[in-house]
This record gives structure tokens, sequence and C-alpha cells, in this order.
């Protein structure tokens, strides 16, 4: 059984939550649902008024792009900024693709968490007169990674 290597974490950057001061875009998002038929997938958007745009493309990717597309050429300006997010029609596929949002926001939170509470321990037992290497033993980190957090600014 292979070891986890409890340092990986720290070379992912800190999620940093949105704040006052942050310069926030309006933005309207529009939704479409997407079905495959043989090879080919195809898209589907309603937009304002009762237009609808349908796009077509050989894998998931070339139809969330072209449906983008249409649906931006067919408000040409009208909102400034847009967003498109194009789901499965089909309702268990989409819960299944949700679950995996859900579990992959989960995990950068929880990173997150381990980063902070990694961060405040190794500030703790050094400022009680431990060791980089004894710190790094009892946390499972190198010591050079423990001599690199107490080298970051505080929060």
């Amino acid at each position: 059984m292979e070891l986890m290597n409890h340092d990986l974490i720290f070379d992912q950057p800190d999620f940093i939550p949105p704040s006052d001061d942050d310069i926030v875009v309006e933005a309207v998002t529009y939704f479409a649902t997407a079905t495959r038929t043989g090879k080919q997938w195809t898209a589907t958007a309603e937009l304002p008024g009762g237009r609808t745009v349908q796009a077509q493309g050989a894998s998931w990717a070339d139809v969330k792009s072209n449906v983008a597309q249409l649906i931006f050429d067919a408000l040409r300006d009208e909102p400034e900024a847009i967003g498109v997010h194009v789901s499965p029609a089909d309702p268990e596929a989409k819960a299944a693709l949700a679950a995996v949002v859900e579990a992959r926001q989960a995990r950068v939170l929880a990173e997150q968490a381990e980063r902070d509470v990694v961060r405040h321990a190794a500030r703790l037992l050094t400022g009680q007169g431990w060791t980089t290497r004894d710190v790094g033993s009892v946390m499972r980190l190198s010591h050079q990674r423990i001599s690199q957090i107490l080298n970051e600014p505080s929060a």
C-alpha cells in the first residue's frame, strides 16, 4: 500500500472566497440541454422572446461551443456578458454530473480547511519549541514543507 503524500495539497492555490471589494460583472446565464443521437450531439437553448437556438457537434465540447456561439450571435449586444450552461437532457446523467461537481467543490473546501489547520498547527508547535523535523514527522510532511509554511505570511 502506497502512503499518501500529504505535501501535494500545498502545491494547489488557496481558495479565496469573493470579497465585497471584488469587481462584479453582471452576466445572464442561458441554459441548454443536450441529447446524443447516433454520433451527434444536439443542444437546444431557449432565448428571450420565445426564440430557440439549436446547435450540433460531434463531441460535447463541440456542441457546447457551437450553442454558445449561436446564443451570442442571436443576442448580439443584449446583455453585455453571457454565460452558457449545457447539461444533458437525461435526468439521470444530469444528476450524476451534478454529483461530480458537488464532490469537487467539497474537495476544494476540504483541502483548504486542511491547509489552514496545518498552517495553524505548524506555527503553534514550532512556537512551543518543536523542531521543524518533529512537526513534519507528526503531521507526515517534510521538514522542508514545514519551513515553507512557517515562512508564508500569516493570514
